[in-house]
């Protein structure tokens, strides 16, 4: 929000410059974003004041005119504006001056005629964004004056980043009473007189749904004039809030909104039909609004009604059928209390975001509609003239808030704020923030205001005197406190250590949303999630994931699509399960790889990952928890992996994980050309671990021998190696793998198998005999299990 200064002093005006009081609202927690300077480089522009226009004789688009510049004779001045006309009064630029975009005015020719300065417009004069022509100045302005001191500028203007439970901040008489608390500044109020009644008119109103618009303030007033304009003085607070002027009665609204903080609505009396009605929509109903899009209301949008149906969007946006136009002549300005749970969403929901949505979501004061409304009438009968209807104030205490006490311990806030505040300095704190404040034993008990129902338990009330002392007045202190060491398990290896693994595996460790597209998690699942969002932040957000995949996949299709042609990512988090009665988390690690093996070098060419290569991943990573034994990989189906090349993990009968390469198809729909391959794992079940057990290390050599034989193609390299391992169990320490061949001279549909055997004892030393004696052992367990025949 914005907030010039010159109008924030009109209500409280501390012995402080513009500097410290920014700082000072950033302390009471209104964090002021920048501030900025309006209005300077204005020095030698004065108000002139045309006295005589005639055409260019060069030019059918410029005029001469006669300035007078409050002494001395009147000066010539060119120019092209559209608006220019014979008694106006405009900013003028004398030569000499310089302009705030840095152009230096100098006295100059302009086609045949001599020019003494500039009639300027809101833009060159930095106070604007565009201008329909020359800048218009109140008929009393005087001629000659200093345009800035006219204007009261320079200005600085806050830009303040408000907190979402500060609604009560959204306007200058809420920033006001926080400077005042904290400074001790009187709090001044305009005197807002409210408008004798002059004419009978009122406009019916009923509130069938109270629950959703408890209280309902308005007033008639009729015979405006249409052609009355908005004051510049009002003019300029708008436009350094960020608002344009538009039209009286719209700019008077807006002004009042920014000023005490209740957004009202304007409409023209000659066209309601009937009574107006709060209430909630049907739902399908069509309803036409101010910036002229017709919207379909959803089943409970809070509305506003007339006899002839939906007329405004309650708290949001107004209708067009009952716009103020430049021929309106008969106003009914509206004040309504619109509780945050009623607004909660509802400009959401229809793609929108105004001011009044904004203040009405957060909250506002509820009982400050009928001021708002008296402010805003003194302001229209000043400007536009007219005759006012009484106050209408229709409201159901029953549904309005209602204040609660509560109680302030004075230990509870010693404690929290860990300093001693005397009790007469939180008493008045709390005073000057406009509560009511009554010593108890223990502490205090605190009523609030109406307008800080952000004020509900003790540490709102702590956070009051916080703020108000100052945090800068609480010292630091160094905390001490005990710091137990926690046991150290070894039944399972910390997530942080399989982290530590992979990234010195060449990984690269992401963090992914846990919600997913429908349809990415559909492709990787094979089932429809039940874990639906209600609300999503988008249609690609909106299940629950059931794999860390999804969100990998999408990473490494951005990587890819920004010529990433190695990538290696893992992720540690949460998939989630069941349905929404009966859902359940799982802690899981997954990994994805594609591109090369190896960074590119000139050692050697570069090889692309395999099955193989991701496979040795994984195990690196379980070799942490357990031995390669425990661990075994079979071959599975997965509706997201291609069929052979895709492998489940197996811990003591358990399913631990799955990992191969992702499915072509499932590859393109996430827009990935490579071969991605990637991997899954139960975090709780793959790094269960058992404490170390030590092994006497053998002083005898070992002994090698090497076999071939002849298997089928289907048995698995892990089937080999656990019935090599059995044959001996006692000599055998170790079995390897290093040869797979087919091709000529083996039979189809059988493979050829080198197996390596590593024989040790740990109390003798191994002869010829025994490992003869093994190997046949050997041999003949692959023969009996296997149908296996060793290859001479």
């Amino acid at each position: 929000m914005k907030v010039a200064e010159s109008w924030l002093r009109e209500w409280v005006n501390p012995d402080l410059d513009s500097q410290s009081l920014g700082h000072q609202l950033t302390m009471l927690g209104h964090e002021v974003d920048g501030i900025e300077y309006q209005g300077q480089g204005l020095d030698g522009v004065i108000v002139g004041e045309v006295l005589d226009v005639q055409p260019h004789p060069d030019a059918d688009r410029l005029r001469v005119c006669k300035v007078s510049t409050g002494e001395g004779e009147p000066v010539d001045v060119v120019c092209g504006a559209p608006n220019v006309v014979k008694g106006m009064k405009s900013p003028l630029a004398l030569p000499g001056v310089r302009l705030p975009n840095g152009a230096k005015l100098r006295k100059s020719k302009i086609r045949g005629v001599v020019s003494n300065g500039m009639l300027c417009s809101a833009v060159e004069l930095g106070l604007g964004e565009e201008s329909d022509g020359i800048m218009a100045l109140p008929g009393d302005a005087p001629v000659g004056k200093s345009f800035a001191e006219f204007l009261d500028l320079p200005d600085a203007v806050f830009d303040i980043d408000l907190t979402p439970n500060r609604g009560d901040c959204f306007s200058v008489l809420g920033i006001a009473r926080d400077v005042a608390a904290l400074t001790g500044a009187a709090l001044k109020a305009p005197d807002v007189r409210a408008p004798a009644a002059t004419i009978d008119a009122v406009q019916a109103v009923e509130l069938p749904e109270p629950a959703g618009c408890p209280q309902f303030a308005g007033r008639v007033i009729r015979g405006i004039d249409p052609a009355a304009q908005s004051p510049l003085w009002m003019i300029e607070r708008l436009r350094r809030a960020g608002l344009r002027a538009i039209h009286p009665v719209v700019d008077i609204t807006n002004y009042v909104m920014l000023e005490l903080g209740q957004p009202l609505h304007s409409y023209d009396a000659a066209l309601i039909k009937g009574t107006l009605r709060p209430c909630y929509a049907q739902g399908g109903e069509q309803l036409a609004l101010l910036d002229e899009k017709t919207i379909e209301l959803h089943r409970g949008t809070m509305i506003i009604t007339d006899d002839s149906g939906p007329i405004g969007l309650a708290g949001i946006m107004g209708g067009l059928s009952t716009a103020v136009t430049d021929s309106t002549r008969d106003v009914f300005f509206e004040a309504a209390f619109w509780p945050p749970d009623t607004m909660a969403g509802q400009a959401r929901s229809y793609g929108m975001h105004t001011d009044a949505s904004l203040r009405f979501e957060r909250g506002v004061d509820p009982t400050g509609q009928a001021r708002a409304v008296e402010r805003a009438s003194e302001l229209l009968l000043a400007i536009a003239g007219g005759s006012a209807g009484p106050l209408q104030l229709v409201n159901n205490d029953e549904y309005l808030p209602k204040p609660t006490p509560i109680d302030l311990r004075e230990e509870r806030l010693q404690q929290l704020l860990g300093v001693q505040v005397d009790s007469e300095t939180v008493t008045g704190i709390l005073t000057r923030l406009g509560l009511s404040v009554t010593r108890n034993k223990t502490g205090w008990s605190v009523v609030s205001p109406p307008h800080r129902f952000d004020i509900e338990r003790e540490v709102d009330l702590i956070e009051e005197v916080a703020r108000i002392f100052g945090y800068d007045n609480i010292p630091e202190v160094t905390g001490s406190a005990e710091a137990p060491l926690e046991a150290v398990t070894e039944s399972r290896i910390e997530t942080e250590v399989a982290a530590t693994l992979l990234v010195a595996r060449d990984y690269q460790e992401v963090i992914t949303y846990s919600f997913v597209d429908a349809d990415d998690d559909l492709a990787i699942s094979g089932a429809k999630s039940a874990l639906v969002l209600s609300n999503p932040i988008s249609s690609e957000m909106s299940v629950m994931r059931s794999s860390l995949w999804p969100g990998m996949l999408r990473a490494a299709a951005s990587n890819s699509a920004r010529q990433q042609d190695r990538v290696r990512l893992f992720e540690i988090g949460k998939s989630f399960h069941g349905s929404l009665e009966d859902h359940h988390e799982r802690v899981r690690i997954a990994g994805l790889v594609f591109g090369p093996v190896a960074p590119e070098q000139w050692a050697s060419p570069s090889q692309p990952v395999d099955f193989f290569d991701i496979k040795s991943d994984v195990m690196a990573l379980l070799r942490a928890a357990g031995s390669r034994s425990q661990f075994v990989f079979s071959e599975a189906a997965h509706p997201a992996l291609q069929p052979g090349q895709t492998a489940e993990i197996i811990r003591a009968g358990e399913s631990i994980g799955v990992l191969g390469k992702l499915h072509p198809k499932h590859a393109k729909q996430f827009g990935l050309k490579q071969s991605v391959y990637v991997f899954e794992l139960d975090a709780s079940a793959a790094l269960a671990s058992e404490p170390p057990v030590a092994v006497a290390v053998s002083r005898y050599p070992a002994i090698r021998r090497d076999i071939a034989v002849l298997v089928k193609e289907n048995i698995s390299a892990s089937e080999l190696v656990d019935a090599v391992a059995s044959a001996a169990p006692d000599l055998i320490k170790s079995v390897r793998i290093f040869d797979i061949y087919q091709g000529a001279g083996i039979e189809a549909g059988l493979k050829s198998v080198a197996i390596g055997l590593i024989l040790q004892e740990t109390s003798r030393t191994l002869t010829d005999e025994d490992a003869d004696a093994t190997q046949a052992a050997v041999v003949q367990k692959l023969h009996q299990k296997f149908a296996a025949v060793l290859r001479e």
